[in-house]
């Protein structure tokens, strides 16, 4: 049976890389939530608030959906500076900007990028402290004499008013997070977690055993600071590593008790398995299971030790191919629910968690089911109504007019 450990003692930890394969397998459930094993406690978190009793169940999410942007290429990431205005990422490597008239012909800048299968410009996060830390954070692959190459830079944004922006004085805050040369995986999320530190994403590169190794940058969640360095409190001191065992993840979501909720992508034939997709609650250190594991099915291959499990996952019959998440909620007396953007699966799938158990899902239900691949999720504050890119032009949609699109959706 895969374990849920309570506490994941760093010691434990360093032994990962050179342990064997997993425990038993737990046969594969619905795909829905991932049942708990018994006589065991939930993962343990970060210390956090308990939910306030004034906040009210979730109810129906109506949203009223317009697009505001269209013509755009596989965008991959939306960020928003405070006075509303958005930045967006294209794979092929272009960031433009969005404002109130429309998305910027125009593009702020363009990068050498290696756009090849799944790579190219992929994720951006703004300093949270922006503007007194007037930078932006950006993933992105290049050729370097290894091949596919991922790093993550930062450039300083200069905001002259009047709608001008201009991003300069490219810096490289880390590197050598390995690509694949033919296709796939490359992770590529990056935002700024509640402690102000800064979270990475990282895809195997269709090399599984990279994701139990810890010497490995792949298959993982990475912490650094905002100038590239391990935090003194990283589960192997350091070292930028902060989960590991993951496929090909491209999610990052915090509730309003600061608890990290990953999604991952699940296995598209390796080792004869399909599907899988998995949402996870993240513990400092804690292993994923994969290679050893798809979901809470055993593949039979080796991985690290005290697997935790997935707290949802698509089962053995259904492809989400999930992407970008957030928390969001229309109403600041209602409590948030997580929305994941599915690429295969077509679909927002918002999933209802237990406020008295985060590990615990309730129930999930799919919304803007009518619009293709959906690759990202994001509120705005400004106007507290939701925003969704397409992802219809990455060669595995059937493209519409108007695609790739942003999406608006805000209460009715």
């Amino acid at each position: 049976m895969r374990l849920r450990s309570s506490l994941l003692l760093l010691g434990l930890f360093l032994l990962v890389a050179c342990t064997g394969g997993g425990t038993s397998s737990q046969p594969s459930g619905s795909p829905h939530a991932s049942p708990s094993p018994t006589q065991t406690s939930a993962p343990t978190v970060r210390p956090s608030a308990t939910p306030s009793p004034a906040l009210k169940d979730p109810g129906p999410l109506n949203l009223r959906w317009e697009q505001v942007a269209g013509g755009l290429v596989a965008p991959w990431e939306l960020v928003f500076l405070p006075d509303g205005r958005a930045l967006i990422s294209d794979r092929p490597g272009r960031i433009r900007l969005l404002d109130s008239s429309g998305l910027k012909s125009d593009p702020l800048l363009s990068l050498r990028v290696s756009a090849v299968g799944e790579s190219g410009l992929l994720g951006m996060a703004l300093h949270p402290h922006y503007p007194s830390s007037p930078y932006l954070y950006v993933y992105y692959t290049y050729r370097s004499d290894q091949g596919p190459t991922n790093k993550v830079v930062r450039f300083t944004v200069q905001d002259s008013g009047g709608g001008g922006l201009t991003l300069s004085g490219e810096q490289v805050i880390l590197d050598g997070i390995a690509g694949d040369g033919g296709c796939c995986h490359f992770g590529g999320r990056v935002k700024f977690g509640p402690d102000g530190y800064l979270y990475v994403t990282t895809g195997e590169a269709y090399h599984p055993q990279r994701s139990p190794d810890l010497k490995s940058l792949n298959g993982k969640i990475l912490r650094i600071t905002d100038a590239g360095q391990s935090p003194a409190d990283n589960p192997i001191p350091g070292s930028p590593v902060y989960a590991s065992g993951f496929r090909n993840p491209q999610g990052l979501a915090w509730d309003s008790g600061q608890r990290l909720y990953v999604s991952d992508n699940g296995p598209t034939g390796e080792f004869g398995f399909c599907c899988h997709d998995e949402v996870n609650l993240i513990q400092p250190g804690g292993y994923y299971g994969w290679p050893a594991y798809a979901g809470n099915t055993s593949t039979g291959q080796a991985g690290g030790s005290n697997p935790i499990p997935p707290i949802l996952e698509s089962g053995p019959d259904v492809a989400w191919a999930p992407s970008g998440a957030t928390f969001y909620t229309p109403s600041a007396d209602e409590r948030p629910t997580l929305l994941v953007a599915t690429l295969k699966g077509t679909a927002l799938r918002r999933v209802f968690l237990d406020p008295a158990q985060p590990d615990k899902v309730l129930k999930t239900e799919t919304l803007l089911s009518d619009h293709g691949r959906l690759r990202d999720a994001v509120a705005n504050p400004a106007d507290h109504c939701l925003y969704v890119l397409t992802s219809n032009r990455d060669n595995r949609g059937s493209p519409q007019a108007g695609d790739d699109q942003v999406l608006k959706g805000c209460p009715v």
